[in-house]
């Protein structure tokens, strides 16, 4: 009775590390897969087109499951669907290590989307069961580290595995870890009864995905496509067409996957559009500060490689500390300064000559890293305590979505900026080195005015805080 007592107070801590296992082998897997691209590519003859897709078929993937997944974790409880997720990444890990062609290799790639997208939908919804008190936030400042390590161990690692074993054993060092989180979610995790009155929105989630499919292939090939090709139109008309119908189904159907209510909590709607807003601006960074640091600054990748984990590396040590301060500070104090630290780094990055010294990329990259850390877990605990405990899995999904739409809509509006400028930079008679630095700049300034924005929302937010007490902002659950 006594350890009952002490875990409500300070936390399951046990439940915590099934969560970060989730969460950790489907970031570390992003940056290995990531690195093994090049080699992919020369194994099976293709070419970028061909082979960006081994990337595109996974987060399309987990974009447009996200939301279902989260449901289902509602309804039948994490204990039932977490390990569910394991399983199916590591089976599909097998599966893309010993595909015998490209297109083998996607389709197996888009079976680990399926799994990685039950992880991250849930693994949130894990964290706020385990810490139901005043230790939630640390918690989540915690998952914003992993995500900081996943990240920053990735590519290195990915690099010695390849060059040591090959590009099929960077799939099959999933296989320990998965099933290393079957074992954790069956033991540690608690069983929990089926809402058994509820049935699963089929049609919903049939027209979400049609839909995302639409919008997620527009926005990302618009810059290369063109954006008034027919692909892209026809692209972005199935995802109106779909997306409406979706809210309209869902605004009458008896058990919908997406409770549209949410979208009029104030805390929920604009902690979702200032994290929009916020991997929108980052990416601006991270698409386009790699070829800055091989072009102008003339750096080899290794160098560049140091420069690159700055970020991650200031992120994961700042993030548990504002995970720890958001269970004693105002969300919006918090998120207000990350966003402010944010849209300053990258108008100094974007301000950068071409020879700048590389103590003035190192402090931009830090800053960039030091906001992120700010914003990420207390804009996350705003949103998930603002969610009914029987729909915190929707949730999660629902910022899993936000999260890669976001960068998906950054590298768009960062890519397309550049290039505009770039080639206007050119026409008129610039040097190759001084249309790149033209183009650079432009986006990197969009992104800057992006997190600004971010900002200003933030302090709204911020003021409303301060004027309503937190129970006001939550969505009061219907009792039958």
């Amino acid at each position: 009775m006594h350890s009952d007592q002490t875990r409500q107070s300070s936390g399951d801590w046990r439940a915590f590390a099934v969560s970060i296992s989730g969460t950790f082998i489907s970031t570390l897997d992003s940056g290995i897969v990531n690195t093994a691209l090049p080699t992919i590519g020369q194994g099976f003859a293709a070419s970028v087109a061909e082979v960006q897709w081994i990337v595109a078929g996974y987060f399309l993937t987990i974009s447009c499951v996200l939301p279902l997944f989260g449901r289902l974790g509602d309804m039948y409880g994490r204990r039932r669907i977490y390990p569910l997720g394991f399983l199916i990444f590591t089976a599909a890990s097998m599966l893309c290590g010993a595909a015998p062609s490209l297109w083998t290799l996607i389709a197996a790639r888009v079976g680990q989307g399926v799994g990685a997208a039950i992880l991250m939908a849930n693994s949130p919804a894990i964290i706020m069961a385990a810490f139901p008190g005043a230790t939630r936030g640390r918690a989540l400042g915690l998952v914003g580290m992993t995500v900081a390590l996943g990240s920053l161990i990735g590519p290195g690692l990915g690099g010695m595995i390849i060059q040591g074993f090959g590009w099929r054993s960077v799939f099959y060092l999933n296989l320990p870890f998965g099933l290393f989180g079957v074992w954790l979610a069956r033991r540690y995790l608690t069983s929990k009864e089926r809402l058994r009155d509820e049935t699963l929105d089929v049609l919903g989630a049939v027209l979400f995905a049609v839909g995302m499919v639409g919008l997620l292939m527009a926005v990302a090939h618009g810059h290369d496509w063109g954006w008034t090709s027919a692909p892209v139109i026809i692209g972005l008309s199935v995802a109106v067409v779909f997306l409406a119908g979706f809210g309209f189904w869902e605004g009458r159907c008896p058990h919908p996957m997406l409770d549209l209510s949410l979208f009029r909590v104030w805390p929920f709607f604009s902690g979702n559009v200032a994290a929009y807003i916020a991997f929108m601006s980052m990416f601006s960074n991270a698409i386009l500060m790699p070829f800055y640091l091989h072009g102008p600054q003339g750096m080899e990748p290794m160098a560049m490689g140091f420069v690159l984990t700055s970020l991650p590396l200031t992120m994961g040590v700042v993030a548990p500390v504002s995970g720890y301060l958001s269970e004693r500070v105002n969300y919006a104090t918090l998120t207000s300064l990350g966003m402010a630290c944010i849209s300053g780094s990258l108008l100094w990055l974007a301000l950068l000559p071409g020879d700048a010294p590389l103590w003035r990329v190192y402090f931009g990259q830090m800053t960039l890293g030091l906001g992120s850390g700010l914003f990420m877990s207390p804009n996350n605990n705003s949103v998930l305590s603002s969610a009914p405990q029987d729909k915190v899995g929707l949730v999660g999904g629902i910022q899993a979505l936000v999260r890669n739409l976001g960068m998906i809509s950054g590298i768009a509006v960062a890519t397309s900026v550049f290039e505009g400028l770039q080639a206007a930079a050119r026409a008129q008679g610039a040097t190759p080195d001084a249309a790149f630095m033209t183009g650079y700049r432009a986006a990197l300034t969009t992104g800057a005015a992006l997190a600004a924005s971010a900002c200003l929302l933030s302090l709204y937010r911020r003021r409303l805080f301060r004027e309503k007490p937190a129970q006001e902002h939550r969505v009061v659950r219907k009792e039958p």
